[in-house]
């Protein structure tokens, strides 16, 4: 059995919840399934259940885990099936667009005894409001730290030489990406982590076990979203798929790069994300900044340095909140679920995938 790969398809960042999961639909899968489902009524069981039938069948499989709880699975992905299951519950609400073709809802309520559900609503409505409550507080503790952290970026980007940096970005383009398919490459977007209620997360791991090839990037200012720009736009045009991972607090620019086919990872990597492998090769793009920095702007870094951290730990314990909330709403909901009748249905669902295998 192939161990799965494992990303993120949302991130807790300073702008809220930002959700790639509307990448899944359209035409892009011929088979999605949507769940549909309050708490505890077994979405996560059904996704496990009919991701281990198609693993232990040799299918390479993605899974999709929670932002906030990276121990939980909101989805998981079958390439070779061109087929998904993912949770279509709030906040990554999803509806099909083109409905049985390519995405069909499944209702998880159908196994809640809804009249013991119903008898116990004092208990979910106190846990789903100290649910939202503890989320409200993380992201306005991420709010916080994104404002510092783009003044604080902004000192350390009037410092860098980004032509240099985007020259030397073409020249490893050149030297890696010779060749080409005469077709446009294809591009993915997922986050490798982010924050969460166990701390800043990356699965640097599923890096690793699709690149055996890594450029770690030592940066702690965003500076290396210029050169990962011009090695996306080189792969591409070189008819190679990309896997772009956004960065999770700030997810409107790059922060890791995969190119599998041709077994090479850009990795962004700094002292609260190290990357834990020994790398092909190494960009200190860090050192080339701060070179050009007064003593006295260095120190004001480390200042705002220090507050940033405050907050982040600040948006950390609000999720562990959070997390104590869904585990105590789940507990409440789970001795009124048939999960008999799920686990079922997950294997009905996993030998009618497994039937279309050639």
């Amino acid at each position: 059995m192939k161990e799965p790969a494992h990303i993120f398809l949302g991130a807790n960042s300073g702008e809220g919840f930002f959700s790639l999961y509307d990448q899944l639909l359209g035409v892009r899968l011929d088979d999605l399934l949507i769940l549909k489902g309050g708490p505890g009524c077994g979405k996560s069981s059904f996704m496990r259940a009919v991701a281990g039938e198609l693993s232990a069948a040799g299918l390479e499989t993605i899974h999709v885990h929670c932002s906030g709880d990276p121990d939980s699975l909101d989805g998981a992905i079958f390439p070779a099936l061109r087929a998904a299951l993912v949770d279509g519950t709030a906040p990554h609400a999803l509806e099909p667009v083109y409905p049985v073709a390519h995405e069909r809802c499944v209702d998880l309520t159908r196994f809640y005894d809804v009249g013991a559900v119903k008898a116990a609503r004092g208990a979910i409505v106190a846990q789903a409001d100290a649910y939202r409550a503890a989320y409200r507080d993380a992201y306005h503790a991420l709010r916080a730290r994104a404002a510092l952290d783009a003044e604080r970026r902004a000192a350390v980007h009037a410092a860098m030489d980004f032509d240099r940096l985007r020259r030397r970005a073409d020249g490893i383009a050149r030297r890696e990406l010779r060749g080409g398919t005469g077709r446009p490459g294809r591009e993915d977007r997922a986050f490798l982590g982010g924050v969460t209620h166990r701390g800043d997360l990356c699965r640097f791991d599923t890096a690793d076990a699709l690149c055996p090839r890594v450029y770690e990037l030592s940066d702690s200012y965003g500076l290396a979203a210029a050169a990962l720009e011009t090695l996306r736009a080189a792969a591409l045009s070189a008819g190679c798929d990309v896997l772009a991972c956004p960065d999770p607090d700030r997810p409107q620019t790059l922060q890791h790069l995969l190119i599998p086919a041709r077994g090479l990872a850009f990795l962004t990597s700094n002292a609260r994300i190290p990357y834990p492998g020994e790398p092909y090769r190494r960009l200190r793009l860090d050192a080339s900044a701060l070179a050009g920095l007064s003593r006295a702007e260095r120190s004001k870094l480390r200042f705002t340095a220090r507050l940033e951290r405050a907050l982040r730990d600040e948006a950390v314990d609000a999720l562990r909140r959070a997390k104590a909330a869904h585990d105590a709403l789940e507990a409440v909901c789970n001795p009124h679920v048939d999960f008999g009748g799920v686990y079922a249905l997950a294997a009905e669902e996993a030998r009618r995938l497994l039937a279309r295998l050639p």
